[in-house]
């Protein structure tokens, strides 16, 4: 049997299959010891005798609140401040008061190495004296060190040759290297993400370390797989040398299920929206599969980690409701978490969240049971929205729709940057809504952007944590490479290639295929565009490819332009634990109505029929407005909007 489980900000939930059926479970996230709430899922789901796969949000909550190890930082002399420079763009271009992000690493505690290499070559890495480097860091006590020299991406000896020194200096500490940890152009993406990873990496492996041991005691056969960023998994021992790779573990699940679903229902475009509690996560996927980025901000530091393209905004069932300065009512982005969480958890929350308003609207029937241990109290909803409404001046349930309104619209634009302002119209996608609340709001969204429909799949609830069952084990290899046409790109896809196969294997896994990518420029440009190529296809297809790429992503082409590649890739993938068509088929029946209850409509307050989803059956039709209730999760229909149950026992919904 295999386990998926993933913590979230608010529930960790697990999708168990055994080879004929799943199971799933949902539970209180345990913010102190994570691995606590996974050995409750692993209980609850009475899993044992199981292989694990894991996403985890040890290393997303650690830098973002600044809760990693001590870290310093070695590089070239003149260059310590690189990382405080960063690019000299503003954040918002018109905000005089507009900062950036501080560095994860203080003035000093940037040590700079003398006599630095130029164009890649070190032959003086060997005569320099770093006594003075050991003595400071043996000051320091640094938990974690990172090492990034402007030319490691052309030869990595200079920074090989101070981490063997640093090693033996300081044998406790952990050493992070940019020439392994990314080894590309752009001196300051690199040192930056180079910085991530060894400020992560003492946190992330006493985690994975304290997991292995408690889930080996609930009965997990073997160590787990974490999901990494890219959508892939990697063994236990890779994500604690890289932690910066699983930054976005957890959201990468529910898009690689999302893709698989959506797929197998026809659809070749979709965008993904995942809402839990803490925060919505969304991702456009075409033809199958979700857009891959090579750079992604993460708490506004560069990682150039592969990830999947997901926004994530601070809009969640737990996002607290507030009024601001002017008396505008505002929505998040912090939130009530998974202590004490919503007000309507009884848990001493006393601030209105969505959660509450949902509860306050209909959307949510009191004394519905979340997680299997919660539930939702309406007296203390309509308390905690009371007292947003007595300041804005308005009822309970105004407040309310207020609210609700408020973080559909934050939503509705974490969508438009992932469709519009990339080039892609929203109305040719469906709606992928899942997450423990996205189903509450995903039809109002698609109907505002007039998109082609919603998708609510089949075990909504813990989708993320079925995504994990459904990944591949994955190796990525990136090599920086100045090219022009002519030079040898072959020979760069080849080493490239030949180092994902190697690493696949070395992980214990078979290889089902490989992919290569090249990252492509004009001449002279400042920025570059990811393009799949393999071996043998020459420098005239290459250059097809990317101006097609360049005219859809930013509108325009420039055919006659030279062109030049910075940096070649690679993704080694083996097979999937299982694919979404060995789920059985949704069989249903049994009393699917459940009464009804009365929603707050735009009309006004009016009667939806209640549903229970596990009793439809294959063909039925829910003509909203309508509430279809499940165990972790609730689908919502406005008035005209039509969900259709799928053989696989996915909601279709069309209006």
């Amino acid at each position: 049997m295999r386990a998926g489980i993933d913590v979230g900000g608010t529930f960790t939930d697990l999708a168990l299959w055994d080879g004929a059926a799943l199971r799933t479970a949902k539970v209180p996230t345990t913010p102190g010891d994570q691995s606590e709430g996974v050995v409750a899922a692993l209980r609850a789901g009475e899993a044992a005798d199981v292989e694990l796969v894991h996403g985890t949000t040890v290393a997303t909550n650690a830098l973002l609140e600044r809760t990693g190890a001590r870290t310093a930082l070695v590089t070239d002399a003149g260059f310590e401040d690189l990382v405080e420079i960063g690019r000299q763009d503003r954040p918002s271009l018109y905000d005089v008061d507009a900062t950036r992000v501080d560095p994860l690493v203080e003035p000093s505690h940037r040590i700079g190495v003398p006599h630095r290499s130029f164009g890649g070559t070190a032959s003086t890495a060997v005569d320099i004296d770093i006594s003075d480097v050991l003595a400071a860091l043996r000051e320091m006590e640094p938990e974690a060190v990172a090492i990034s020299t402007l030319f490691s991406f052309l030869d990595p000896s200079r920074e090989q040759l101070l981490a063997r020194a640093i090693s033996g200096a300081l044998p406790k500490v952990a050493l992070s290297l940019s020439s392994s940890v990314a080894p590309e152009f752009r001196e300051f993406e690199r040192t930056s993400t180079t910085l991530i990873n060894a400020y992560l990496q003492p946190i992330v492996s006493h985690y994975l370390e304290m997991l292995g041991t408690a889930v080996a005691e609930a009965g997990v056969i073997g160590a787990p797989s974490v999901m990494r960023s890219s959508g892939g998994l990697i063994g236990l021992a890779v994500a604690a040398r890289l932690p910066a790779s699983v930054v976005l573990s957890g959201p990468a699940g529910g898009v690689v299920a999302a893709a698989a679903v959506g797929t197998a229902l026809g659809h070749s475009s979709l965008i993904s929206f995942d809402m839990g509690g803490t925060s919505t996560d969304v991702c456009r996927i075409t033809d199958g599969r979700p857009q891959v980025m090579f750079e992604r901000a993460v708490g506004g530091r560069p990682n150039r980690m592969p990830s999947v393209a997901i926004h994530t905004v601070g809009a969640g069932g737990g996002s607290l409701a507030w009024v601001d300065r002017g008396g505008a009512l505002r929505v998040g982005p912090r939130s009530a978490g998974a202590i004490p969480g919503p007000a309507s958890y009884g848990r001493g929350g006393t601030e209105p969240t969505v959660t509450d308003a949902d509860l306050i609207v209909g959307r949510l029937g009191a004394g519905t049971s979340l997680g299997d241990s919660l539930t939702l109290d309406l007296d203390l909803a309509r308390h905690a929205i009371a007292g947003v409404g007595d300041a804005l001046g308005l009822s309970p349930e105004d407040t309310a729709a207020g609210i609700l309104e408020v973080v559909e619209s934050h939503m509705e634009r974490a969508i438009r940057v992932v469709s519009v302002e990339e080039g892609a119209d929203p109305r040719e996608s469906a709606l992928v809504a899942f997450g423990g609340a996205g189903a509450m709001h995903a039809t109002a969204l698609a109907r505002h952007l007039d998109m082609a429909g919603v998708i609510v799949p089949p075990h909504a609830g813990v989708f993320s944590a079925l995504g994990l069952l459904l990944a591949s084990p994955r190796a990525d290899s990136v090599m920086g490479a100045l090219l022009e046409p002519g030079d040898d790109l072959d020979g760069a896809l080849g080493r490239v290639r030949t180092t994902a196969v190697a690493d696949l294997h070395g992980a214990g896994y078979s290889l089902d295929a490989v992919e290569c990518a090249v990252d492509v420029r004009y001449r002279g440009q400042s920025h570059e565009t990811s393009v799949g190529h393999e071996l043998g296809e020459g420098w005239a297809v290459l250059a097809e490819r990317f101006h097609v790429a360049h005219a859809e992503r930013n509108g325009f082409s420039r055919p006659g332009d030279p062109i030049e590649v910075v940096a070649v890739r690679a993704a080694a993938t083996a097979r999937p634990l299982f694919t979404v068509d060995e789920l059985p088929l949704h069989r249903g029946g049994g009393e699917a109505q459940r009464g009804n209850r009365l929603v707050l409509l735009p009309e006004g307050p009016g009667d939806a029929t209640v549903w229970w989803r596990p009793g439809l059956s294959v063909g039925d039709e829910v003509v909203g407005p309508a509430v279809i209730d499940e165990p972790n999760a609730t689908t919502y229909l406005g008035s005209g909007e039509r969900a259709t149950v799928h053989e696989s026992g996915a909601l279709e919904v069309t209006w």
